[in-house]
């Protein structure tokens, strides 16, 4: 059963109803080495089902000083599928080691794409 770790909408109980069909359970952790960063959402579907048309997203600095806390929580790998749906294209998914040890998959900043030359 994969991991997930939500440090935004995906905590939310309307969310998780409309994306898994069911409320999740999880526990607190923390991502380091990564911080916040606002993001514009222009998809009405997912800004209409959060509430919000402005999200966040991680952004690695590679700094442990730097803490997002969230939740992990345990989904199948169905409801995995369904939140890469829920995402919006700014949003990749990566498995990293959360500070328990635990390794997830988070939703994190794409890496910029380097300029043709």
């Amino acid at each position: 059963m994969p991991s997930l770790f939500s440090y935004g909408t995906l905590r939310q109980p309307e969310v998780q109803q409309a994306t898994y069909g069911r409320l999740l359970d999880g526990a607190p952790d923390v991502l380091a080495g990564y911080r916040l960063a606002d993001l514009i959402i222009s998809d009405p579907r997912v800004v209409n089902l959060s509430g919000k048309a402005v999200h966040t997203i991680a952004r690695r600095t590679g700094n442990p000083a730097d803490r997002i806390e969230g939740v992990r929580f345990e989904i199948s790998e169905e409801e995995l599928a369904a939140s890469d749906r829920y995402e919006v294209d700014a949003y990749g998914r990566a498995e990293v080691e959360l500070e328990s040890g635990a390794r997830a998959f988070v939703y994190i900043g794409r890496p910029a794409k380097a300029a043709a030359g």
